[in-house]
């Protein structure tokens, strides 16, 4: 009787959350995108869908999608084929430094598209480094961008799973004279296919909607969807076919998801069977993983960070830190509102508003997520809740933000003017994230701990203080960290969300790109190097503290 009532509790408990986790994504997620996606079927009050036709009977709409989708292909396959060594290098063994390495790797990731974009071009310029290989303003520019961005997401998914492998099948197989490709082939592969599968849906997702990195890098010669909504929305004003821009970009958003979600569901079952295990890295043995994981981390990942910090103490008069002491000015001929320190101060209050939020909302969603219901109806809703909290990973920031604009300007919700649609915006990107990295700490929880601590006697909320309170605290660094993070570099909805007087430091740095004159230039790179020194902080010390590997980001 009183285990029942127990149940009970809990499952009210349950369903509460998820109501009210619900409520805000459908004021501030879903009323927005629905209301910016129905401009696409609706026309004049009535049903149209002659926008339809307009938009697909344009060659320009089948070369933008060429684009989205060969961005997905030779990004996922690039990020794969390079980040698979390095998950074995950085998860499977162990070497001095480790964590740091592993915090470098993860920087990328959150860094923001601007920097990126700016940091290649001073990388690829005629006057940079790689100025040589002519790829300054080239797709293949854009592609080794995007790999940039997903590598991590590989690494650490496919590691995650990598370090949990029981190793007695390899060596097995080597005591019976395999060879170490053959039992990576026939062995570890399909062991890791369900963490591979999973990545890969993400990492298609992200570079079929990049936005910012095409942006800065190809600009409209390379667009792909997600600029093109931006270009339709700002340039344009033709708001009906940027909503079915928005369709398309749902359904393929939907699509990678789907099968993300398998994958993911895949991999939880197979880990529940396996340990926690690594060996010394040893160089010969290792020397293709190390020397592939090497190059990349190097080469692609840390190459344009250094020559963006290096061109930064480049200023017209010669080499010294000029750059840096405009920061503190408008820039030339008052080419800002603010400063780029007021800008950052802006950048750290709505972070961390926005941090505070998605961590709080996505613990919420973790914990209904982290539910095992027996009840095969209670099973599939649980699915669908997990689906669509994933959605704002692919959803346009372009059209998230401009729906802001257009739906939050009345009553009840008449926020238009005010900043703290920035940060819930913000939280609405980092959201899939937070939950990505709480929810698998959750769902490693043994459920027979909670039931035993029931036998004892502790209520519902009491037996999950004390059984899943201690792992979610060790699991919320890092999801502080990657919210924190992604919330300083956030640039898609901001631009449409921040005011001229109080503009993000991503913003900033934008509109100095777009001004002409060496010193504008010039302080863009300086705060370029302050916004990715700060992230990059933000996230070695967000995975100093992390407790355990696990997590998919």
């Amino acid at each position: 009787m009183i285990r029942a009532r127990g149940n009970g509790v809990a499952t009210a408990l349950v369903i509460g959350a998820a109501v009210l986790a619900l409520a805000f994504l459908g004021v501030f997620f879903a009323w927005p995108v629905a209301n910016m996606v129905l401009r696409g079927f609706v026309h004049d009050g009535a049903l149209d869908l002659g926008g339809f036709a307009e938009v697909f009977a344009s060659s320009r709409t089948w070369r933008i999608i060429g684009y989205t989708l060969l961005n997905g292909v030779l990004g996922t396959g690039l990020a794969v084929l390079l980040g698979i060594p390095g998950a074995y290098v950085l998860y499977r063994c162990t070497f001095p430094g480790q964590r740091l390495v592993r915090g470098f790797v993860a920087v990328p990731f959150v860094l923001p598209t601007v920097v990126v974009g700016v940091a290649f071009r001073s990388h690829l310029v005629e006057s940079g480094p790689l100025g040589f290989l002519g790829l300054d303003g080239t797709y293949p520019a854009i592609v080794l961008a995007l790999v940039f961005f997903n590598y991590s997401v590989i690494v650490r998914s496919v590691g995650g799973m990598w370090a949990r492998l029981d190793p007695r099948q390899q060596e097995a197989a080597a005591a019976l004279g395999a060879s170490p490709a053959r039992i990576f082939r026939t062995v570890t592969l399909p062991q890791l296919t369900p963490a591979i599968a999973s990545s890969a849906s993400v990492v298609f997702l992200f570079c079929a909607t990049a936005y910012g990195v095409v942006l800065v890098l190809g600009g409209t010669r390379y667009g792909t969807i997600e600029t093109e909504i931006w270009l339709q929305t700002t340039q344009f004003l033709d708001l009906r076919a940027a909503a079915v821009l928005s369709v398309m970009q749902l359904v393929v958003v939907a699509a990678a998801l789907w099968l993300a979600g398998r994958a993911r569901r895949s991999r939880e079952r197979s880990l529940q069977l396996r340990g926690r295990v690594a060996r010394p890295l040893n160089l010969k043995r290792d020397a293709v993983p190390v020397a592939v994981t090497v190059v990349v981390v190097l080469g692609l990942l840390a190459a344009p960070l250094l020559s963006l910090l290096i061109r930064s103490f480049r200023t017209p008069s010669g080499w010294g830190i000029g750059n840096y002491l405009n920061l503190g000015t408008t820039g030339g001929r008052n080419a800002l509102n603010v400063t780029v320190w007021e800008a950052l101060a802006n950048s750290l209050k709505v972070a961390a508003g926005a941090t505070l939020l998605a961590v709080l909302l996505g613990t919420i969603v973790a914990v209904v997520l982290s539910t095992r219901p027996r009840n095969p109806h209670a099973r599939r809703a649980v699915g669908l809740f997990d689906a669509v909290f994933m959605l704002p990973l692919g959803v346009s920031a372009v059209t998230v933000g401009f729906g802001f604009l257009i739906t939050l300007n009345r009553p009840p919700f008449d926020l238009r003017t005010s900043m703290i649609l920035i940060p819930i915006a913000q939280a609405i990107v980092a959201l899939p994230l937070v939950v990505r990295t709480v929810l698998p700490v959750l769902r490693a929880i043994d459920p027979r701990q909670r039931e035993a601590a029931a036998m004892l006697g502790a209520g519902p909320i009491r037996a999950w203080a004390a059984v899943d309170g201690p792992p979610l605290v060790r699991s919320l660094g890092m999801a502080v960290g990657f919210a924190f993070a992604i919330s300083l570099g956030e640039f898609g909805a901001t631009s449409f969300l921040a005011r001229p007087d109080s503009p993000t430091l991503p913003v900033v740095i934008y509109r100095l790109v777009g001004r002409p004159g060496a010193e504008n230039f010039g302080m863009a790179l300086a705060a370029c190097v302050v916004l990715a020194v700060l992230t990059a902080v933000v996230m070695l010390a967000a995975e100093t503290l992390r407790a355990s590997d696990e997590g998919e980001w």
